[in-house]
């Protein structure tokens, strides 16, 4: 487990952004019953961790992607911390929404992106990868060049990987679900006898039942 996916799963799950409760699950806006609940916001709230991923969102970058133009946010929960990656490397900043507007200009791209620049996707959380792939295609329906995207936490789906695979975008994270399991079994916020079943949720999310 590299040093950087330890350190975020450490301070995701001392703010409590991430919560395990393998016996009493939450239930997701899907319905899926999910013994993780992510909250990636809260660490805008935190200016240590707030400091901290977009630091290594920017480090990231700079070796990955030497060349971006501009600096996306996927709305809502990545609008913020797309804007702190721009700011620190003194970028243009657009955010994408779920759709356009019904009203205005009805625009769904958000600020000014000039045709053929090179941009980079920020994203907060990546679970079936279906919104972030939106973001995606709005992108390059108006001629941009979609470098790939990078995102604080993936719960690694096979069909989140999939997705990405067939929409041709290269997709990098700070941290994911096994990092995450491998820490919080190390300092004993969750036991041996749980990880069974937060390892069988993840292979089958929409099946899963405790």
């Amino acid at each position: 487990m590299s040093h950087t996916k330890q350190a975020i799963a450490e301070k995701l799950i001392q703010i409590k952004a991430i919560k395990l409760q393998p016996t009493n699950p939450f239930t997701w806006a899907s319905g899926w019953k999910s013994p993780i609940y992510c909250d990636n916001r809260l660490t805008l709230s935190f200016p240590e961790v707030r400091d901290f991923v977009r630091d290594e969102f920017v480090k990231q970058i700079k070796i990955q992607y030497p060349d971006v133009e501009v600096i996306a946010g996927v709305a809502t929960g990545a609008i913020a911390q797309g804007v702190l990656v721009a700011q620190a490397m003194d970028l243009p900043f657009v955010y994408v929404r779920a759709s356009s507007k019904t009203h205005g200009m009805g625009n769904q791209i958000e600020g000014h992106l000039p045709e053929g620049k090179k941009v980079v996707v920020i994203e907060d959380l990546i679970s079936t990868g279906g919104s972030s792939l939106k973001a995606v295609e709005s992108l390059r329906a108006a001629n941009a060049n979609v470098l790939g995207m990078l995102a604080i936490f993936t719960y690694d789906f096979q069909v989140a990987r999939d997705n990405f695979e067939k929409a041709n975008c290269e997709l990098s994270v700070l941290s994911d679900y096994h990092a995450l399991l491998e820490f919080a079994l190390s300092v004993n916020y969750i036991q041996e006898e749980q990880l069974n079943t937060l390892k069988e949720w993840r292979e089958d999310p929409a099946k899963w039942s405790v």
